[in-house]
């Protein structure tokens, strides 16, 4: 759990250094290091997988399996973001300009995109 006044994005910051730290290491003795190594498509691979079984918990109405689920997809995505060059700030960059907009307008603004 975060200090006492930490902010909960402190410690997605902190993995996130992690992961970033392991890039390039062996594969042998670090799991981050050898994802890296497979390269995107089985780093993309794994936050399918992990999706997957987070949206299976949440079907079975498994709260906890949700918990950890969501914990291993959140990782697998920072490990993606880091081997497309983003970062944790990229994607809370992307929540602030969305905040205060509403879904529907949202969603209609991305159809306009695609259209």
């Amino acid at each position: 759990m975060p200090g006492q006044g930490e902010k909960e994005s402190a410690v997605i910051e902190r993995l996130f250094e992690v992961i970033e730290s392991r890039r390039g290491g062996d594969p042998k003795t670090s799991y981050v290091a050898k994802l890296f190594s497979k390269g995107r498509r089985k780093i993309a691979q794994k936050v399918g997988e992990e999706a997957v079984e987070t949206v299976i918990a949440a079907i079975e109405n498994d709260r906890g399996e949700v918990v950890k689920e969501s914990a291993d997809l959140l990782f697998f995505l920072m490990v993606l973001w880091a081997e497309l060059g983003l970062k944790p700030d990229d994607v809370f960059a992307e929540l602030a300009r969305r905040e205060g907009t509403s879904g529907v307008a949202e969603m209609k603004a991305r159809k306009k995109e695609i259209d």
